[in-house]
């Protein structure tokens, strides 16, 4: 079985029934890119957000639509195509059509500069590029050197010159399927690491990886057919897509929603009547401080039928889900671990019925085994910290093109993802940090994740991240960068007051009063602040006794 038999089973089962809605409430209505020919719903409130609906037939028929175009100009079985889109209808069904033609869908991060895009490009040893409206800037001075890339198909109004208009040639193509037999151990997707250690990696992926992602998360999250999936982050990075894929097996609908205000949020939920959200940590902090403020009010909003909020992609300070379930406590909680060397979210879970154990990423999700090694490979004894190891279908089949950076992370089945953990009496794992991002002072290992959890308990802060920074006579120092909630003001001196309760080498000892800087999925993007505050320069902390 391969993924996109799902797509073609619902389109026959249940054609006619909505899969996917666009809400975008910062767009004016008649700003909207359409499918041509495919009677894209809008809503017939004017006054409500722009909303684009699609059934799973037109789905499926746009997939083959593409999927025929791609085959017209001559790919093969294995060409490269990338998208750079922002979520939108148009995404999924670009997506499926590069897989049913037998070629590898390369998805792209929206936030990456001219210089990114090119260096992706040229890595994946992409064919074609397939790209919207707000990329045009981006695209414009790399046309003349990305030799590799044979065509460009544009997604949107005002086509550039050099690049062909998608949504008019699909109009010719055939709705039929494409006569292309797929297999589950072909290559099917190359995903970009997210880069918070550097320039990103190529990650490959084959169809039996996408097809086990969408039998742990439905095994996981329980969808049925009557669910409604909302979906925030970017489709672009597995856990995104991924988390869609159990509306895909369970033949349901999901809304993508193109905004993160709090207000915006509440209100897709309300009107759509969405049952499952998956959060980012931000954003579920935003959400508690609106309506801890008063400037959102749960009473203008139907809320009833939100059955689960799930979060994934980083640490889940306790004290979070704590402030949730006060608020929202009929909601089902669950956190999600993954990477998308692992093909995204559900390696390790926490489960619905282990709420209890908050803070914990959980134990290995459906399908997948789990150790934690020292850096012989032997495992730890329960309790100790090691690197945390992962064994499924899921696991990539190598990073494309770069056979030394494979060979550190890949052990015969065995993925090592990097990240430090801990196993408790139970057999919950728990994260300590990045293995690149421990901090070593004074010869004693920082662990910046348990210093993290401990100032966010401080009710001023909004977000913190811990780096290292070099100091000439401990190696390093922590250094909490810490962003204030809106409104208040903070000093330095209640901030060091707060962590008296902390172990002494564990406070922090330098404090910076900063925005914390996080990528589309929710990482804290250390690399930044590092070159922000430390540039290669020994830092003259002043170390509190």
């Amino acid at each position: 079985m391969v993924i996109t038999d799902f797509l073609e089973k619902n389109a026959r089962l249940q054609g006619s029934n909505i899969c996917l809605v666009e809400v975008n409430p910062s767009e004016e209505r008649d700003n909207a890119v359409t499918w041509q020919e495919l009677n894209l719903i809008e809503s017939a409130n004017p006054d409500s957000p722009y909303r684009r609906e699609l059934s799973w037939r037109e789905f499926d028929q746009q997939a083959n639509r593409f999927s025929n175009l791609l085959l017209s100009r001559g790919l093969e079985r294995g060409s490269k195509v990338a998208i750079l889109l922002m979520n939108s209808l148009e995404w999924l069904p670009v997506y499926f059509g590069i897989l049913k033609a037998g070629c590898i869908a390369v998805p792209m991060n929206y936030r990456y500069s001219s210089d990114e895009i090119k260096y992706c490009l040229d890595l994946a040893d992409v064919d074609v590029l397939v790209f919207g409206p707000e990329f045009t800037s981006r695209i414009d001075p790399l046309v003349d050197n990305i030799e590799k890339v044979k065509m460009l198909f544009f997604v949107g109004k005002d086509v550039p010159a050099y690049a062909e208009d998608c949504l008019h040639l699909t109009t010719f193509c055939s709705t039929s399927a494409p006569p292309v037999e797929l297999k589950e151990d072909e290559n099917a997707a190359i995903y970009f690491s997210s880069g918070t250690t550097g320039f990103p990696k190529a990650i490959l992926h084959n169809h039996k990886a996408l097809v086990s992602s969408c039998l742990t998360e439905q095994n996981h999250h329980k969808q049925t057919k009557d669910d409604v999936f909302l979906c925030i982050p970017p489709l672009y990075h597995t856990g995104a897509k991924m988390h869609w894929f159990g509306s895909l097996l369970s033949g349901s609908k999901a809304v993508l929603l193109r905004g993160v205000k709090p207000e915006w949020i509440l209100r897709t939920v309300s009107e759509e009547k969405c049952t499952i959200v998956w959060l980012l940590v931000p954003w579920a902090q935003d959400i508690l401080d609106s309506i801890e403020s008063g400037k959102v009010d749960l009473s203008s909003f139907r809320l009833s039928q939100w059955r689960l909020m799930h979060i994934g992609a980083q640490p889940v300070p306790p004290s979070l889900i704590q402030r949730w379930k006060s608020v929202f406590p009929n909601h089902e909680y669950d956190t999600n671990y993954g990477l998308s060397e692992s093909i995204g979210p559900g390696c390790v879970h926490l489960g619905i019925e282990n709420s209890h154990k908050v803070g914990a990423i959980g134990k290995a999700g459906y399908l997948w085994e789990t150790k934690i090694i020292d850096e012989n490979g032997n495992e730890v004894k329960q309790g100790e910290v090691g690197e945390l190891a992962v064994k499924g279908p899921g696991v990539m089949l190598c990073y494309y093109k770069n056979e030394e950076a494979s060979a550190e992370v890949l052990h015969g089945d065995w993925l090592y993802t990097g990240d430090m953990a801990k196993e408790d009496e139970d057999g919950f794992i728990f994260l300590v940090d990045r293995k690149k991002d421990v901090i070593i002072s004074g010869g004693e290992n920082l662990y910046p994740v348990q210093i993290e959890d401990f100032l966010r308990k401080h009710e001023k802060i909004k977000d913190v991240a811990v780096i290292g920074l070099p100091h000439p006579r401990l190696g390093e120092i922590a250094a909490a960068i810490i962003e204030i909630k809106e409104d208040m003001t903070c000093t330095e001196e209640e901030i060091n007051e707060f962590c008296i309760d902390l172990p002494r080498y564990k406070r922090p000892k330098k404090i910076i009063f900063d925005k914390v800087p996080r990528n589309p999925t929710g990482k804290i993007e250390k690399p930044v602040l590092r070159e922000r505050y430390c540039s290669g320069r020994l830092v003259e902390a002043q170390i509190t006794s």
